[in-house]
C-alpha cells in the first residue's frame, strides 16, 4: 500500500474511532493541538530520529493549573483510551482499572495495562510497552494562560529502521494521538473529573 493508500486507510479508521467515541462538533474540537519539536530536556529525546526511531510531539494548552498526575490520569481514563484498554484486555495484553491508572499517575505504581514506567520526573512520565517497541511520553509545563500539556510517542527502531507496517500507520497514529490528547483536555475541564 502506497503512502496515499495508507493515509486514506488511516482517516477511514479515524472516522471509525470517532463513531466509537461519539465525536461531535462540540467546543472540544476548538482545542488547538499542534505538532512540533520536543522541548529541551524531554525524556523522549533519547529516542532520536537520527538513530532510526520515529518520535513525535503534540502540545496543547489549558487555562487550568494541571499537575502531571491529573493529566496522566485524565488521559488513561478517558473514553477513547478505555476502548484501547478493552482491546488490550481482550487480546491478553493486560487488564487495567481506573485505580491502576491513578496509581501510575501519582507515582505509587510502575505498571499500567501493557506499559511500565521507564522514567519519571516531577513534570514528565515516560512509559514503555511490554514488548519494548513503543514509548508514550507525558509532560506538563507552565504557559502564559495556564498549563501546556505535551504528549509524544516513539516507535523504537530495530536494526536502525522501523518495521514496515509501522510506517504505513503513522498517519493513523498521529490522528489517534491528537484525539487522545483532546480527550484528556476535555476530561480535565469536565466538572465531574476528580483527580
Amino acid at each position: 500500500m502506497g503512502p496515499s493508500g495508507a493515509t486514506r486507510l488511516a482517516f477511514s479508521l479515524g472516522e471509525a474511532i470517532c463513531l466509537v467515541v461519539r465525536c461531535r462538533p462540540t467546543p472540544q474540537f476548538l482545542i488547538m493541538i499542534s505538532e512540533g519539536n520536543l522541548p529541551k530536556g524531554a525524556l523522549l529525546a533519547r529516542y532520536k530520529p537520527s538513530d532510526g526511531h520515529y518520535t513525535d510531539c503534540f502540545v496543547t494548552e489549558t487555562p487550568r493549573d494541571v499537575p502531571l498526575a491529573d493529566y496522566v490520569e485524565a488521559f488513561y481514563t478517558g473514553r477513547l483510551f478505555r476502548v484501547e484498554r478493552v482491546i488490550l484486555r481482550l487480546t491478553g495484553q493486560g487488564r487495567s482499572t481506573d485505580a491502576e491508572a491513578k496509581a501510575v499517575a501519582i507515582g505509587t505504581s510502575s505498571r499500567f495495562a501493557a506499559w511500565t514506567v521507564e522514567d519519571r520526573t516531577t513534570d514528565q512520565l515516560l512509559m514503555c510497552d511490554a514488548h519494548g517497541a513503543t514509548r508514550s511520553w507525558f509532560k506538563t509545563g507552565p504557559s502564559e494562560t495556564g498549563t501546556k500539556l505535551y504528549f509524544g510517542s516513539a516507535v523504537v527502531a530495530r536494526n536502525g529502521d522501523l518495521p514496515g507496517p509501522m510506517k504505513a500507520f503513522i498517519p493513523l497514529h498521529k490522528l489517534y494521538s491528537r484525539l487522545l490528547l483532546r480527550g484528556a483536555v476535555k476530561r480535565l475541564g469536565h466538572s465531574t473529573f476528580k483527580a
